[in-house]
């Protein structure tokens, strides 16, 4: 059996979203498109044709991933986490020792990780270092430009 893996309620709400719109509005809008494709005549030589299939089969791939994913996913209750540690989910308030430049960030798995909306994946390198510490601990995080360290100000699960 595969490994499961732990995902928020948001997380896992998003990705069955996702499978949900591949399976009730991208699947049968390319099956329309190759039907009218198959319409214009020789198959060979009809380019609106290859390219539907191909986007067919594009969908068709996405649909069996979200589905491995959320077969394998274990939903944890943020809210029910009680620890003075860093764990997945955590919400944690660091600053940059070096910049004094604060951040926030949440750790979750790899599937929901997006910067741009403040969630890091457990398994990058920032999340490896934050896992298992506590407020005023420092993060020791190798970076392309070199070693940046991080102290732990606040960490809450929300």
């Amino acid at each position: 059996m595969l490994d499961r893996f732990p995902i928020t309620a948001g997380g896992y709400k998003r990705l069955t979203e996702e499978l949900g719109n591949l399976k009730s509005v991208e699947r049968p809008s390319i099956i329309t498109a190759i039907a009218e494709a198959r319409a214009h005549g020789d198959l060979s030589e009809n380019a609106e044709y290859s390219s539907a299939k191909e986007k067919q089969g594009f969908i068709e791939g996405k649909i069996a991933d979200l589905e491995g994913k959320l077969s394998r996913a274990e939903v944890i209750d943020i809210q029910a986490i009680k620890s003075d540690k860093v764990l997945f989910g955590a919400t944690v308030n660091l600053i940059d020792e070096d910049t004094d430049e604060k951040f926030t960030y949440q750790l979750v798995s790899d599937y929901e990780a997006d910067l741009s909306k403040h969630l890091i994946s457990v398994g990058s390198p920032l999340g490896r270092a934050l896992l298992g510490r506590m407020v005023s601990e420092v993060a020791e995080v190798q970076t392309p430009k070199g070693i940046k360290y991080y102290e732990i100000l606040s960490i809450s699960f929300q």
